[in-house]
């Protein structure tokens, strides 16, 4: 029998495929692959076995099989479950083949290091997913993927501050596992910025589709001019399918949006989405929201210091290689449904709005010491 999760996530592919044809279910593709990925039932892998699925490739996931899907979990039924363990189990790779690997969930240079190595005569193509992490600390105005990376602790910054810079260390010595591998012929990499949209796994984007619903007196933090990027986690998904059946190689940074935004024009965008009234209160003054510990609400991202930009990374390679868009509407929408359903824990949905930590419960308090200030 088909679970109630399960309906839901046929039916929600079902209402995207309608609405959107040329996204979910885009046609099928030149020639069918057979693609493995590394990971896969977290947030960026379930919208790619969808879109991969629709475009009539087969997928396989290596997983430790402990994490169920939140969106598409029904189609799953089509994919070849393979378990194991990257920290040292990968009997399940040994003697197959895949026209293409998706590495997801790459977060040990060993593990990179160790699965390239092991299906280096496997597959045609190796995608890495990184990140624009990588450029941190961001420190340029212009950030593309020709800029430095952090291969190492740059002299004078302390390793693990924030976890940022040995992210950043991590993520780059990683992509160069998987070049050394496969070789700059037959590898992709792939960083994306901010990734939002249904599945996240993370509350970092939840603010705005939760808080805007909700409507009321609203804290916008930042100034009006303070550039913010996201993209939506599908964006990156789709496009990184398209990469791989074009047997595509290089590296490339994932942003968006598709023009320049600041964060006020990105808050009232999102407003647009719900016809709930809302009183939008700009708290622009960086070393005010410093002392009241509000220092992101992605995409917004304090633009000083090391995240200086943070948000000023350029697509353009990314762009001119097929890596589209779709509209903020859609991606806060489609967060605002996934995050009601029954995809998502009553406790979490209740912890966002409700602990003393988060910012929709400290938000009337930090509004009212702003307009204390005069």
């Amino acid at each position: 029998m088909t679970t109630r999760r399960e309906f839901l996530a046929l039916g929600g592919a079902a209402a995207l495929a309608a609405a959107a044809p040329g996204r979910l279910l885009a046609g099928a593709a030149p020639h069918p692959l057979r693609i493995l990925i590394l990971g896969g039932t977290s947030f960026l892998g379930p919208h790619q076995v969808a879109y991969a699925l629709g475009r009539g490739h087969s997928v396989s996931t290596f997983t430790r099989g402990r994490t169920t899907p939140s969106v598409h979990a029904a189609l799953f039924r089509d994919v070849e479950q393979l378990i194991g363990d990257r920290a040292g189990d990968l009997d399940a790779l040994r003697g197959r083949e895949w026209d293409a690997v998706l590495d997801n969930s790459g977060s040990r240079v060993e593990w990179t290091r160790d699965t390239a190595r092991l299906l280096v005569d496997r597959a045609r193509t190796y995608l890495y997913t990184s990140s624009t992490g990588v450029h941190y600390p961001y420190l340029a105005d212009d950030i593309t993927e020709d800029s430095p990376v952090s291969m190492d602790w740059p002299a004078g910054v302390e390793s693990g501050d924030d976890g940022s810079l040995d992210y950043a260390v991590m993520k780059a010595r990683s992509e160069r596992e998987a070049l050394e591998a496969f070789g700059p012929d037959r590898t992709l990499v792939v960083r994306p910025g901010y990734m939002v949209g249904p599945a996240d796994r993370t509350n970092r984007f939840a603010y705005w589709p939760v808080r805007l619903a909700r409507g009321g007196t609203v804290l916008v933090p930042g100034k009006a001019d303070d550039p913010v990027q996201w993209i939506d986690v599908r964006d990156v998904a789709e496009w990184m399918i398209r990469l791989v059946e074009r047997e595509a190689a290089g590296t490339y940074d994932a942003v968006g949006p598709a023009s320049e935004t600041g964060m006020h024009r990105f808050v009232h965008g999102a407003q647009a989405s719900f016809s709930t009234p809302a009183d939008l209160v700009a708290v622009d003054d960086h070393d005010f929201l410093a002392e009241h510990g509000v220092g992101y609400v992605v995409p917004w991202i304090m633009p000083t210091g090391n995240n200086y930009g943070s948000a000023r990374i350029r697509p353009t390679r990314a762009v001119a290689h097929g890596l589209t868009y779709r509209p903020l509407a859609d991606t806060v929408r489609d967060f605002h449904a996934w995050w009601e359903s029954d995809a998502v824990p009553a406790e979490r949905r209740e912890g966002l709005v409700s602990d003393p930590r988060s910012l929709m419960a400290r938000e009337a308090d930090i509004l009212r010491a702003w307009w204390a200030r005069g």
